[in-house]
């Protein structure tokens, strides 16, 4: 059983890529928000952020039963995924995009000015892809500006990811 993880900063284009992706390996996909709702793993609504509270080492406890129970190919979905311990991951997917684009998908989503300018930040420096080289994942950076997720998921790409 192979498990990949998708993260970057939100509206970077995670969820496309990653569903795109367990589709065309015929892994299980894996949407941590909706497991963060339906096991109550929330701390709380921060309405300032307008986002859940989460405890990340919480979450990574949860995620690691989850892996560990599945009994299948997992592609997981979370800005929050990068945490989780390298040997349970095969690959980390980090989603990067121009900031002019990502300012207009965050506006799409209609987060206020203050949601848009930390997610800005988040992506100018780097956060994800720094704490995912932090936890020594194996790291695959994929620039999602401008393009689909099929466009992403070329021929070439698909053959890497099937030799993790």
């Amino acid at each position: 059983m192979k498990t990949i993880i998708v993260s970057g900063t939100p509206g970077t284009g995670k969820t496309e890529l990653a569903k795109a992706l367990a589709k065309k390996l015929s892994y299980k996909y894996v949407d941590v928000n909706k497991l963060i709702k339906e096991n109550h793993l929330s701390d709380g609504y921060d309405k300032k952020k307008e986002c859940e509270i989460v405890d990340t080492e919480k979450l990574s406890k949860f995620l690691i039963d989850f892996i560990k129970n599945s009994g299948e190919s997992l592609v997981i979905d979370s800005h929050l995924a990068h945490y989780l311990p390298k040997k349970y991951i095969d690959l980390c997917i980090i989603t990067k995009c121009e900031l002019k684009e990502l300012k207009k998908r965050l506006e799409k989503r209609k987060y206020n000015k203050e949601k848009i300018r930390e997610n800005l930040d988040s992506e100018i420096f780097e956060i994800c892809l720094n704490e995912a080289i932090e936890n020594s994942h194996t790291i695959l950076i994929i620039d999602t500006t401008g393009k689909k997720a099929d466009e992403l998921l070329d021929k070439e790409t698909i053959s890497i990811l099937q030799q993790i």
